[in-house]
């Protein structure tokens, strides 16, 4: 595995049981949940996985990482921080909105 792999998910038994967190660290996995009893810890990121997923992931059949990879990074960093309108920033898109606020 790749150094700075991420692990996010949520508080459930699957993911916080001992022999589970074992291998993730065996592999250099960095560990993402949310706190204890702080459900909406994680929420930004969740919210941003689950439209990768429907946008992008989903749309696709990818044949390698590499061009997963690749499409992720197009989605990100040409769609979704560059064109995509966000609703919670005024309909702008990241991008756009750096620049007003700056």
């Amino acid at each position: 595995m790749p150094p700075g792999l991420l692990h996010h998910s949520d508080r459930g038994s699957q993911y916080t049981a001992p022999d589970y967190r074992e291998l993730l660290a065996e592999y250099g996995i960095v560990v993402s949940m949310s706190g204890k009893g702080e459900c909406y810890d994680n929420a930004l990121m969740e919210s941003f996985f689950g439209t990768l997923k429907t946008e992008c992931v989903d749309r696709q059949s990818y044949q390698s990482r590499s061009q997963a990879r690749q499409s992720i990074f197009e989605y990100w960093e040409a769609y979704y921080n560059r064109q995509r309108l966000h609703s919670s920033l005024g309909y702008a898109s990241p991008v756009t909105y750096e620049l007003q606020v700056t």
